[in-house]
């Protein structure tokens, strides 16, 4: 077994900050973005996900509302509605992955 060589003071780990590894980006980003940035940014990159989420969420507020009044007929249809729409936003953000996994690629 080898004998360590001498070690050489180095500055104790500091927590508070993130450790420098050469090479490393922790973002492709240079300026940090805030959450407002982020949510336009993912919405030009992919904006059926948006739409599906409100069709989701109007789907469902109307059919509780359909609901509520006693309109069972509507509100079953609503609810159907609500998967459909559900099924759009999945597939949406599956599309999405795979048009940026491949645009990576390229």
């Amino acid at each position: 077994m080898a004998a360590p060589g001498p070690v050489s003071p180095e500055a104790p780990f500091d927590p508070s900050k993130a450790p420098v590894i050469e090479g490393f980006s922790p973002t492709v980003y240079t300026n940090p973005e805030g959450f407002k940035e982020k949510f336009i940014r993912k919405t030009r990159e992919n904006p059926m996900v948006p739409i599906g989420c409100l069709g989701t969420a109007a789907a469902l507020t109307y059919g509780l509302y359909c609901f509520h009044r006693g309109q069972s007929h509507r509100s079953q249809l609503m609810m159907r509605t609500r998967i459909a729409a559900q099924g759009f936003t999945v597939v949406a953000i599956l599309l999405g992955l795979a048009a940026s996994t491949m645009k990576s690629r390229s």
